[in-house]
């Protein structure tokens, strides 16, 4: 691990060290790290944080996954602009869980990577009196579901935190989307919509070559395991799921029992040839546990799915696509259309928008227009203190919301909002409104009994 010391300070630890446990705790958050197998982990670290202490506890079995968290640590504290100052205490061995929970070095652990065991381990680190940043999926299997509510019901008794990363709330047209919705005189009231014409639609679509913080993305070959990861709308497809309830109930504590009803799915594989794995993965060749998905030669990675369920009446239809590689200049692309009485608020991202997501306004008749766009005009008169520069666009049958480009802080930036999100939830475990917790159990069923009914389980 030579060439990674030159990058960030790093302790490597092989035996135990003094927890630190309550009142050593309360002052400065310190965070612990475990099996960072995915590239989100990092980016929770892009940032410093004040309420966070800099030396930082990782956990993890020594091998690709670690190593490449702990450069990306490295190139955020050597870059010119705003360099970090994480210092980093590696843990590693085949016990690396069972240490994390018996020495104790923090109060708060980031679980990202491996989707499969992830309730698991947030389960045992509740139980330790853990806080949880964990990112999405928690689950992603259905059978899953009472561990679920079981975890969130013990963090709420002990006064804990276990929460979900969804970034995708601090997004500044979902943001502008949801105020829109959720304005009477703009959007009227929600329509229900129907099997063949759903009053709520979403579109999110995701590459497998990318780059993250300038860097050529390296996915681990387990990533393309739906049995360890999920399929699409189990895994980033929560993001959307999520977005929908926010943004049309927001804060209603819905019960996935009686309030939501998935009537059915479908999946579809998106084909990798041997020369495409070894690109994104760097193995030549696929591994056994991929065997069951191979035909001719090349994978059928099932990570894509769409589902049409109703939320207390109103028909969704989602659709998470995960394709091979964008073409310049594009890149993940997420659109949402909500149907109300008076119009119609959707988020395009295509050609026309130079894909870049952008948010309209459709009178649903042109009886309504001047009083929707006299209304529209209002509102952003009202968004002004928040966020100053909002402007309508006004354009035949539609309009479109001009906002301005200093709140396009993109997806790696929405990672250290969440991060301050959860701080103060942190401080204060009591303000944790209660709809989260409804939130994230009907999002998870959704997202699971979806990807289970177009599989045919």
């Amino acid at each position: 691990m030579r060439h990674i010391t030159a990058l960030v300070a790093i302790l490597l630890v092989t035996g135990s060290g003094p927890g630190l446990k309550g009142d050593e705790l309360v002052n400065e958050a310190r965070l612990m790290v475990l099996d960072p197998g995915h590239f989100h982990a990092a980016l929770v670290q892009k940032e410093m944080y004040p309420w966070l202490a800099k030396r930082v506890s990782v956990y993890a079995p020594l091998g690709p996954d670690v190593i490449d968290y702990l450069n990306r640590i490295g190139r955020f504290n050597t870059r010119k602009e705003d360099p970090t100052s994480w210092e980093v205490e590696l843990h590693t061995g085949p016990d690396f869980f069972e240490r994390m929970l018996r020495e104790r070095p923090g109060n708060v652990v980031i679980l990202t990577g491996r989707n499969r065991p992830k309730i698991g381990r947030i389960q045992a680190s509740v139980k330790d009196g853990l806080h949880v940043l964990a990112d999405k999926p928690w689950i992603i299997k259905s059978a899953d579901m009472p561990k679920l509510e079981n975890v969130l019901n013990e963090a709420e008794e002990a006064g804990l935190v276990a929460y979900d990363i969804m970034t995708e709330r601090y997004e500044i047209t979902s943001i502008l989307q949801r105020e829109l919705v959720n304005d009477a005189e703009v959007f009227g009231r929600l329509e229900q919509g129907s099997d063949v014409e759903p009053a709520i639609r979403a579109r999110s679509v995701h590459y497998l070559m990318k780059a993250v913080a300038g860097v050529p993305l390296r996915r681990p070959v387990w990533f393309f395991d739906i049995d360890e990861t999920g399929e699409g709308l189990a895994d980033v497809g929560t993001h959307v799921v999520d977005l929908v309830q926010w943004t049309a109930f927001p804060d209603a504590k819905l019960d996935y029992e009686t309030d939501v009803r998935v009537l059915n799915g479908k999946r579809w594989p998106t084909v990798m040839s041997p020369a495409d794995f070894e690109k994104v993965t760097g193995e030549v060749e696929f591994p056994g546990f991929l065997t069951k998905h191979l035909k001719a030669g090349q994978l059928e990675y099932f990570c894509n799915n769409s589902v049409h369920y109703t939320v207390k009446g109103t028909h969704v239809k989602l659709e998470i696509v995960w394709n091979w590689e964008a073409v310049p200049g594009t890149g993940d692309t997420y659109e949402a259309s909500f149907l109300g009485s008076k119009a119609r608020v959707e988020i395009r991202q295509g050609k026309p928008e130079h894909y870049v997501p952008e948010l309209y306004v459709t009178p649903e008749s042109a009886s309504v227009k001047a009083e929707v766009f006299s209304a529209l005009q209002k509102k952003a008169a009202a968004l002004q203190t928040a966020y100053p520069g909002i402007a309508v666009q006004e354009s035949g049958s539609e309009a479109r919301l001009v906002i301005p480009e200093r709140f396009r802080v993109g997806h790696e930036a929405h990672f250290a909002q969440v991060t301050t999100k959860f701080s103060g939830y942190l401080k204060a475990p009591q303000t944790l409104p209660a709809w989260e917790k409804s939130n994230l159990l009907v999002k998870y069923f959704i997202s699971t009994k979806g990807v289970e009914a177009g599989s045919g389980k």
